[in-house]
């Protein structure tokens, strides 16, 4: 990575695995800091408060909203998630690189407030993968799943904003093209790349 801290924005439909891949980076780079997001939605059993996320209530959530704490935020799934803009500016004062692991709204914010961050935006390697992850997570019913699904087909059609594309197929080489990434190399992932195109296009249609 570059000597100065640069923000890094990872979006993705949810099941594309970002969340698995943001954590094995900062596994492999610990001067990483990870942007802690406020939601208004129920903790998981597998979840962390302070460390996965800020587990807020919606008053909470508005009051943080309107006093121009949030760098971004989104509603989704009938829940809203946020990022404090005091965290990240802090962490980006000291020197370290910051990662923000939000979905595409938030990232269209973050491009506006924050143009020189650097986007990526990951992939499932097919549909039927991208299900099969959501059912085998056994944490939502099949209607929640189904929506999910649905919503995860219109989020995907919002890849060419972004800078990068990374394809989650094989996790130890997502992980490796995302850390080229931050390092400043990458070429291959650049949304430009013509072969690039051509995998999502597959994926996709």
């Amino acid at each position: 990575m570059s000597n100065r801290a640069s923000l890094f924005v990872i979006a993705a439909p949810s099941g594309a695995g970002k969340t698995t891949l943001v954590k094995e980076l900062l596994e492999r780079k610990p001067g990483l800091r990870f942007s802690i997001s406020y939601t208004t939605r129920k903790k998981r059993v597998t979840e962390v408060e302070a460390k996965d996320y800020f587990f807020v209530r919606e008053a909470e959530f508005q009051k943080l909203q309107a006093k121009g704490e949030l760098l971004e935020s989104a509603r989704v799934f009938d829940n809203h998630y946020g990022t404090s803009r005091s965290q990240v500016e802090q962490h980006l004062g000291n020197g370290h690189h910051v990662i923000l692991e939000i979905d595409w709204q938030g990232a269209q914010q973050v491009r506006q407030s924050k143009p020189d961050c650097i986007t990526i935006f990951v992939l499932p390697p097919s549909r039927d993968e991208l299900e099969r992850r959501l059912r085998d997570r056994r944490t939502d019913n099949d209607d929640v799943i189904e929506r999910r699904l649905n919503d995860a087909l219109g989020d995907m059609s919002h890849w060419s904003e972004f800078d990068y594309v990374i394809i989650n197929d094989d996790l130890t080489l997502a992980v490796t093209e995302l850390e080229s990434v931050l390092n400043g190399e990458g070429e291959a992932n650049r949304v430009g790349n013509e072969s690039l195109q051509a995998q999502v296009e597959k994926i996709i249609s």
